[in-house]
């Protein structure tokens, strides 16, 4: 016999945890075609997405805004810099610190993926519905605010 002192098992798909990262899945997979030929991955479009505004960032900076651990944001800025696409330097009121800049190419590079990742959502938007769309969006900002553990 079961044990009945287990509380009844839910399907997996009941779970908010699972529907969130089934759903952040789906969304990585149809943006990666997107961002393919330009050989970037989502977190590359993220890191350089940030560093658009060409202002300088610290390590510790940019993995918040990228949502990003130190060293998978490391691995990819030495992927990106050996790449071109963004360079370090020290802070000029700080030299101990080291900021993330973007580069020229990195900018135009950026650019071009803007126009891939606007067309992708484009086309979430289109299938999904522009109401249904702009509910989620608002849904999960309050979702991420109001769970945020401090």
């Amino acid at each position: 016999a079961p044990n009945s002192n287990m509380p009844e098992k839910q399907d997996l798909s009941q779970y908010l945890a699972f529907l969130l990262a089934s759903a952040s899945r789906q969304m990585r997979i149809g943006l990666t075609s997107s961002l393919d030929e330009e050989e970037c991955t989502e977190e590359h479009w993220r890191i350089l997405h940030v560093l658009s505004d060409e202002q300088g960032r610290s390590m510790g900076e940019l993995a918040d805004r990228v949502l990003m651990n130190g060293p998978a944001l490391t691995k990819n800025i030495d992927k990106l810099v050996s790449r071109g696409l963004v360079q370090r330097a020290a802070d000029a009121t700080d030299n101990r610190k080291v900021l993330v800049y973007i580069s020229n190419r990195g900018l135009k590079t950026v650019g071009r993926l803007m126009r891939q990742v606007d067309a992708h959502h484009d086309s979430i938007e289109e299938t999904f519905g522009p109401r249904r769309t702009s509910q989620l969006k608002k849904l999960l900002e309050s979702f991420i605010t109001e769970s945020r553990v401090s």
